[in-house]
């Protein structure tokens, strides 16, 4: 199928072949009729991306800071490396879509094929969208009425902030698509508008729509304006929907407005606010959040939790809803906001208009150009392919091994697939649910195809071994069934989430033939720790271990912390120095234990270890650090010595015998040896570098903890 793209780096944007997604269960497929470019959105980006390092920097001071922190924590390298691979990434362009659905998951209620809908599904030619950012379409309400649904609703939102009422003076800052629309609920809500703006032709619409308008030209203030228009009490609110790097919109808002008077920030200003304004009018000012309640959190998002009606009564889904009730009651029109249409394959034409000077409005693009009966049905299944071949089959040794990946996230595609590409190996297909990431995938490490399908990866014959790599609540069933079709097994941490999960694993494990499976405790690889392992090598009796982790705290609607998802960071990622400690040992886990930090959270804590060599270990795994603190530090104790690893750039020791001081220009976590020798024991027909038994140890001994208990060992 089709799907507009855009490369940050170089701001170009393409009509990329890539293959269909697939749908959570909560998820419905559209095939799209047509989908509108948001102008100041999609504009933006694009002159993100052909603007020059300067202009990037001074545009996004806050992700400069970011990049220097990394630097200075990490080294050089590595923020350099992680702004290309940033950067390299491209965007899936578009969220305003129309079109039928195709299918509907199996925890979607409201839907069903053959619905028109709304979504925020992106310029594609099929979408996968949850639920709750899709509405039905009124029967009556055009598909070009209807795609402008969702900005609709992005200045509905606003409204609902400003909470206008019968009679109130409101002013309209900016008139791009979003501030007309803006002009017509706020006149279906009884309120008198005056509709600001430079261009004479908008002005002309807004006055249609029945809004007192004031053009921003010439020597008279705007706030002069309004306050004639107010009878000279100031205005009761302003709604600012203009698009620009001016401090003036909020500066004349705040001089417009009435004694506690409103201001919603809808567009992109400059904020450069002065107290004096605000202050002696006791001014309320908000910046609103999109479609509205529902945005970013993922419960809503992207499990398809929709809140009770009686405490929200406006959601995202709501006030599509509530937009497209306008639309069916002509309290909304559309027909002059479209200024251009393009076919879906004309795309780099839509985006070279919306970027240079000639005038532009709503742009939309059309996706069923020349097909109609039997050519419409030939065509959508043209589009429903999942798997898309990007090379003919190309002779690989035999001793190769064949790699399909499921999953290809950021980290896949930033580390785990470059380390698996230079090792002596195969990468035959990759896989991910929405197919973008895996065509990205594809295409930068030259897999012989990319799918969304995972089913195709698992059933390749040629295929010999997989690598996991999605989300943490995924592992242990894809293991399972990678398992079962004789595959080879590398799942990234952690192995599973719950006991059961890894008696499933060890059920199918020991009724494989002699598949391999190791997970990717890449911190046992690191040249930093096999230094200090082979000096240990000649340390007799018990060891001390000390881990600091200054993990740093992550949002709460991360996936990561949720535990239904990502199991929280204990399971997530303290399994890892869980399993270094284990390692270093050599001897296994006999007791542990885990104390929480007593404010309630279960993501900083201290984990104690004891080992049956008499060896002891701590785990300090802390989210509530400073930044500038370097992530990883491990302190060894033993015969009279201290060797110390910090952040994995530097290694040394104080009287720690055998031991030779390492530094290493960037950090070395082991993540490129430890895929290399996954691959050299499958070549060598030998055992897991990992020992299976050490594997189920470690994630049985996590899991326990992470459920505040105490772990004894065997």
């Amino acid at each position: 199928m089709k799907q507009i793209l855009q490369s940050l780096k170089t701001g170009e944007s393409e009509v990329a072949d890539v293959p269909c997604p697939e749908i959570e269960p909560h998820e419905v497929l559209i095939e799209t009729e047509v989908s509108l470019i948001s102008k100041g959105t999609e504009r933006m980006l694009v002159d993100f991306g052909r603007s020059g390092w300067i202009e990037r920097a001074r545009s996004h001071p806050d992700k400069v800071r970011k990049v220097l922190q990394k630097a200075r924590n990490d080294g050089p390298i590595d923020a350099i490396q992680a702004v290309r691979r940033k950067l390299d990434e491209p965007l899936s362009l578009g969220y305003s879509n129309v079109g039928r659905v195709i299918k509907a998951g199996a925890s979607v209620r409201g839907l069903k094929a053959g619905d028109r809908v709304v979504s925020n599904g992106p310029h594609a030619e099929m979408v996968a969208v949850p639920e709750l950012l899709c509405a039905k379409i009124p029967d009556g309400v055009q598909v070009q009425d209807a795609v402008f649904t969702v900005l609709g609703a992005i200045g509905l939102q606003g409204i609902r902030l400003i909470s206008p009422t019968l009679g109130e003076t409101v002013v309209v800052m900016g008139l791009g698509v979003i501030g007309l629309l803006c002009v017509q609920m706020l006149k279906a809500n009884g309120c008198r508008v005056l509709a600001i703006d430079y261009d004479a032709g908008r002005l002309a619409m807004a006055n249609n729509y029945g809004a007192e308008t004031f053009q921003l030209k010439g020597g008279r203030s705007p706030v002069q304006a309004a306050m004639e228009y107010s009878n000279q009490n100031g205005v009761d609110a302003v709604l600012i929907t203009a698009a620009t790097s001016s401090h003036d919109p909020v500066h004349y808002a705040a001089h417009m407005c009435r004694k506690r008077g409103r201001i919603v920030l809808v567009g992109v200003t400059g904020l450069n606010l002065n107290r004096d304004d605000f202050y002696e009018k006791e001014l309320s000012f908000q910046v609103s959040c999109s479609y509205g309640p529902g945005r970013y959190d993922a419960a809503y998002e992207e499990k398809g939790i929709d809140y009770p009606i009686g405490f929200v009564r406006w959601s995202e889904q709501r006030n599509f809803s509530a937009v497209l009730e306008m639309m069916a009651s002509s309290q909304i029109q559309t027909k002059d906001l479209i200024s251009h249409h393009f076919d879906i394959e004309e795309a780099a034409g839509a985006y070279d208009l919306i970027t240079g000077d000639e005038p532009s409005l709503g742009v939309m693009l059309d996706y069923s150009a020349g097909n109609d009966g039997r050519e419409n049905k030939k065509a959508t299944k043209e589009k429903l392919k999942t798997t898309l071949v990007l090379a003919d089959h190309r002779p690989v040794p035999k001793d190769y091994p064949q790699i399909g990946f499921i999953g290809a996230g950021n980290y896949a595609r930033s580390i785990l697939i470059p380390a698996f590409k230079k090792a002596p190996c195969h990468l035959q297909m990759v896989a991910s649910i929405k197919g973008v990431n895996a065509m990205t995938a594809a295409r930068k490490y030259n897999f012989e195809a990319g799918t969304s399908n995972i089913d195709e990866v698992l059933k390749n014959e040629t295929v010999n071994s997989v690598v996991i790599a999605t989300r943490h609540n995924t592992h242990a069933d894809f293991v399972c069934r990678a398992l079962r079709a004789g595959k080879n097994v590398f799942v990234e941490k952690p192995l599973a989430l719950t006991l059961n999960e890894l008696k499933q694993i060890d059920g199918c494990y020991n009724n494989a033939a002699s598949n391999i499976v190791m997970v990717g405790f890449n911190r046992r690889f690191s040249e930093h720790t096999m230094r200090l392992k082979g000096a240990l090598q000649s340390h007799s009796g018990p060891k001390s271990f000390i881990m600091r982790v200054n993990a740093g705290g992550l949002p709460s609607g991360h996936w990561t912390v949720d535990k239904d998802t990502g199991g929280g960071r204990i399971i997530g990622e303290a399994c890892h120095f869980i399993d270094l400690l284990r390692y270093l040992s050599g001897s296994p886990i006999q007791g542990a234990s885990i104390q929480f930090l007593g404010d309630g959270s279960d993501d900083t804590a201290t984990i104690d270890l004891k080992f049956t060599d008499g060896s002891i270990g701590t785990v300090h795994y802390f989210t509530n650090g400073h930044r500038t603190v370097k992530k990883e530090r491990l302190e060894v104790y033993s015969n009279g010595g201290i060797a110390v690893i910090n952040n994995f750039q530097k290694t040394y020791g104080y009287g720690f015998r055998g031991l030779k001081n390492c530094s290493t220009f960037r950090q070395d976590k082991g993540q490129n040896k430890c895929a290399a020798s996954f691959i050299r024991a499958i070549r060598a027909g030998q055992p897991s570098p990992i020992p299976y038994e050490e594997i189920i140890e470690v994630a049985r001994c996590t899991i326990a903890l992470a459920n505040g208990m105490s772990y004894t060992g065997p």
